[in-house]
């Protein structure tokens, strides 16, 4: 099955907020939504634009949210020159920023979203007067995962079976309900899981998932967080079964002045479970940093 916008995204959430951008190799589905300062979301690997989908409109108060589907995932087609890479990804983001003529005073970022977030700025591609990582994945997986999970993603990575093998366990039923429930420790709801069902049924959302992976080097990037230079709040849930809280705070004690706020009952989806939380955390850290007084407008 490949991902249709007239077919899996025809009740896609905030589906009035998309538009399809196409920059070089890559055709982006793009939300836009509010107005105000530019505030750019960034969703995690595996994820796609519905996973701000209850955030998005809270944030829009406040801001002009910009939240794409990354390269490989969702609706976006395409891949940046250098694979799905992290250095890749965010040199294709400062290109998609550049063609909708905006400059993020604020990005938010989901796990290896975080991740994008912060090279983005190592890489001068922008200058955010702040920034937020949700369960941010910035360190190397500890102990021997360190070796097993790159590895294993490199071997998935190559065999072609792969992504639709992962696309054929999805449409099992329930399958999608306990996968995310086992992997990420957060509870979400039934809509929920079938936005996420839509897009792990795709094979192309798997693969670009597990070239991600393949391609991620957080060695050389854990080794430049001493290098950022913009406020930065990492947030994490207690019940999250993919990032610990060690490596969170230790993420944090190599970028000068992060702040650290870890939050009870809440997993991996942090922001898919308590929206509101989430949108108060994030709209307080950008007072408090002067984003929303001073951020980019859009052109």
């Amino acid at each position: 099955m490949t991902l249709r916008f007239d077919r899996e995204g025809a009740d896609w959430p905030n589906r009035s907020a998309s538009r399809f951008v196409s920059v070089g190799r890559i055709r982006w589905h793009v939300q836009v939504m509010g107005s105000g300062p530019v505030l750019l979301l960034l969703h995690g690997t595996g994820a796609a634009t519905h996973s701000w989908r209850d955030v998005m409109p809270l944030l829009a108060a406040r801001f002009t949210v910009i939240a794409p589907d990354l390269p490989g995932h969702g609706f976006t087609t395409g891949r940046p020159a250098g694979g799905l890479s992290m250095a890749a990804m965010a040199g294709a983001l400062a290109e998609l920023l550049a063609a909708l003529e905006v400059g993020p005073g604020m990005v938010v970022g989901h796990s290896a979203g975080a991740a994008i977030a912060i090279r983005m700025t190592l890489d001068r591609d922008i200058a955010p007067r702040a920034m937020i990582g949700l369960n941010p994945a910035l360190l190397p997986f500890p102990g021997i995962a360190a070796k097993l999970f790159p590895t294993l993603a490199k071997l998935l990575f190559v065999n072609p079976f792969a992504p639709h093998i992962f696309a054929q366990i999805a449409r099992g039923p329930g399958e999608v309900g306990r996968f995310l429930a086992r992997s990420t420790g957060s509870a979400i709801d039934a809509a929920g899981a079938d936005l996420y069902g839509r897009v792990f049924r795709d094979a192309g959302h798997c693969g670009g998932a597990i070239a991600m992976m393949a391609e991620w080097d957080l060695d050389s990037f854990a080794a430049r967080l001493g290098e950022v230079q913009v406020p930065v709040l990492l947030v994490h849930g207690d019940r999250d079964a993919a990032i610990p809280a060690s490596a969170v705070d230790a993420a944090a004690a190599r970028i000068d002045g992060a702040q650290v706020r870890h939050l009870s009952g809440l997993g991996h989806l942090m922001h898919e479970e308590r929206p509101v939380d989430i949108a108060d955390i994030v709209i307080a850290f950008a007072e408090a940093s002067g984003a929303l007084a001073h951020a980019e407008q859009p052109a």
